[in-house]
């Protein structure tokens, strides 16, 4: 078998993409091309490793058994490429360029509007990617290399290989529809919470593993009913009486839901940004770390 190594990132990226969706047609969506432009760069890259390194499968696109072996590979070299590349850039002092931004939903609508309308105007030379993930899947994210920041709820056991920069203390709240049994309850304790099914993110989420080890250090079962990460999803099914949670204050302002009160209880989570600390910064990276440094007085100091 003779290779010719003569290939371009544009490939590798078209490759991953399809990889990603296991399909031509998504993958030319997400990346603002044209199927056949897709289609052509499979092509080259094929030519180029003297391999079939996709099968089509009805509708769906798999890997081969050398696919495979490049997934790995390509993610590396295209990591690599990017860190070269920011690490060169930033000797121009410029502030320019692609950043991928990963965030949750939340953090996304309450949190980053007006940061980001005044950086893309500060900067409007900057690409932003905005990639909405769980926090989790934004730690994976930035461990694979996929994004170079990520503004999420930070783990409560950290990561070594991940910079962690707290930004905002995010109050949570306990509540409940307006006509639930809790709601009438004025003199509210942790053990009455355990006597109703909660509603609440995923488990290996943050914000479910706080109230779980808030839970269990009390000796208070929790039962768990319909888990999602959406919290405005949570929010309707609270309201409608399904049960009980635990949502931010900032959610709290239109008075569908009861805040339920309970002594000497306060539930507070860390938002803030993550990054690789092997990876080299971008320049526009950094000027987001800036702005999101200086764009609250209620940034954690």
């Amino acid at each position: 078998m003779r290779f010719n190594i003569q290939m371009d990132t544009q490939q590798l990226h078209a490759f991953l993409a399809i990889a990603e969706t296991e399909s031509f047609s998504k993958a030319a969506e997400q990346l603002h091309l044209t199927q056949p432009a897709v289609s052509k760069r499979i092509a080259c890259l094929e030519e180029s490793l003297g391999c079939k390194l996709l099968d089509r499968i009805g509708r769906s696109t798999r890997l081969t058994e050398a696919g495979q072996a490049l997934l790995p590979r390509a993610k590396k070299i295209l990591y690599e490429f990017s860190d070269t590349h920011n690490a060169l850039s930033k000797l121009s002092g410029s502030v320019q360029g692609t950043l991928k931004l990963a965030t949750s939903h939340h953090i996304g609508l309450h949190h980053l509007p007006v940061i980001l309308r005044h950086y893309t105007e500060q900067y409007p030379q900057v690409n932003l990617e905005l990639v909405f993930l769980d926090s989790d899947k934004a730690y994976e994210a930035i461990q694979h290399g996929d994004a170079e920041l990520a503004i999420i709820t930070l783990a409560q056991h950290k990561p070594l290989a991940i910079t962690h920069l707290p930004l905002w203390q995010d109050k949570l709240c306990f509540v409940s529809a307006a006509d639930h049994p809790l709601a009438s309850n004025k003199h509210l304790l942790l053990q009455d919470l355990g006597k109703y099914p909660a509603i609440l993110p995923d488990a290996e989420t943050t914000t479910t593993k706080l109230i779980k080890s808030l839970m269990d250090s009390a000796n208070i079962g929790l039962t768990l009913a319909m888990p999602t990460n959406y919290l405005e999803t949570i929010k309707m099914m609270v309201s409608i009486g399904l049960g009980w949670s635990a949502l931010p204050k900032t959610m709290l302002a239109d008075k569908q839901l009861k805040t339920l009160e309970i002594p000497n209880i306060e539930l507070i989570r860390t938002l803030g940004c993550i990054h690789h600390k092997d990876r080299s910064l971008s320049n526009a990276a950094d000027a987001l770390l800036y702005h999101l440094q200086n764009s609250s007085s209620d940034t954690v100091k």
